[in-house]
């Protein structure tokens, strides 16, 4: 338990630590803090604050800094977000365009990255696997390429190899019995469908639309399981990790296997609003220099997926909040314009 004191002296630590990167000594608290205390006084709150673990002196000067606990404290009981108070202006920023859903979360990781100078991630939209629209098209023998054109407009391609070789006159046979019987309907009611009708269909109508169904499958695995990273250079910029770098190796491989991230962003698009994870605390990004701001976004009422922004634990926590709120209701509107 803290005194309102020693709570307001926290704050102020925190505020200067993140503004200008430099352990507060306690004539810097005494000045910035308005509080008529001496340095002395400052100094014994300031031990306490450390016995609690929430600051620590670095060895090379007097001076302390936050740690993961104490950022902890400040982001759930001292931060108010307050609209254009971190001076970010929700205006001033261009409306992401509705375009397929992957450029559109393209274009969103590179907006999360250059609004907040760290690195940018947005998960794809989950979506059930329905096509408006296939075709086959023969690319040679024994080879055809699938083209499934969902709902929304996204374009999956994929290279079927087939078994005996099709005429271009037997795939348009196929493409226009499919899109006349089963658009509109996810890939498991058509597998669902297919079980009972693939006695009375012609062997390559059959065959065909099975190889279409398990590359729809996989097709809609593949649009789940994919994460954009965006900014991944900018970490290189931030003075907290540009001399280690065996924290930063770890955050590029971090970035380049994604599956952590994956873990991440499916547990934060089960919160509602804003998720803050500090450090290691998390579990699944294993970098104590490391926050996480993330948000759910929506399309239709429903949450598809999740965006955020990944920077150093001394992140100006109250503008990254707006960044990713913001951010998430722009995707949502985007993907939401057919």
């Amino acid at each position: 338990m803290m005194d309102d004191r020693s709570k307001l002296l926290l704050k102020t630590l925190v505020e200067r630590y993140i503004a200008d990167g430099q352990p507060v000594g306690s004539r810097t608290l005494s000045k910035t803090s308005g509080l008529e205390l001496s340095p002395a006084t400052i100094r014994n709150v300031m031990a306490d604050l450390e016995e609690l673990g929430l600051i620590a002196s670095p060895h090379t000067s007097a001076g302390r800094i936050p740690t993961a606990r104490g950022y902890r404290v400040f982001v759930d009981t001292m931060l108010t977000a307050r609209p254009n108070g971190s001076g970010f202006e929700e205006s001033s920023i261009a409306p992401l365009q509705p375009d397929q859903p992957k450029r559109v979360i393209a274009s969103a990781a590179n907006l999360l990255s250059n609004l907040s100078h760290f690195v940018g991630v947005v998960t794809a939209p989950r979506k059930v696997g329905v096509f408006r629209h296939i075709e086959f098209l023969r690319l040679g023998e024994r080879r055809v390429l699938l083209i499934l054109v969902a709902p929304d407009g996204d374009v999956q391609n994929r290279v079927l190899f087939t078994a005996q070789d099709y005429s271009p006159s037997q795939l348009l046979e196929a493409s226009n019995y499919l899109n006349a019987h089963y658009a509109g309907l996810t890939i498991d009611e058509v597998r669902e469908r297919l079980q009972g009708e693939v006695d009375r269909l012609r062997v390559e109508i059959a065959t065909l639309m099975q190889a279409a169904v398990q590359a729809g499958s996989e097709a809609a695995s593949d649009e789940a399981a994919q994460v954009v990273v965006s900014g991944e250079r900018n970490l290189l910029e931030v003075s907290d990790f540009g001399n280690d770098l065996g924290s930063l190796r770890k955050m590029f491989d971090l970035f380049e296997q994604k599956t952590q991230l994956m873990r991440l962003l499916d547990g934060s698009s089960r919160a509602e609003g804003v998720r803050i994870y500090i450090g290691g605390e998390s579990g699944v990004v294993p970098i104590e220099d490391l926050s996480v701001v993330s948000a759910p976004y929506e399309v239709d009422g429903q949450v598809v997926g999740t965006l955020g922004v990944i920077g150093p634990t001394r992140m100006a926590y109250d503008r990254m909040i707006q960044i990713v709120d913001i951010t998430a209701r722009m995707v949502g509107q985007a993907l939401s314009q057919k």
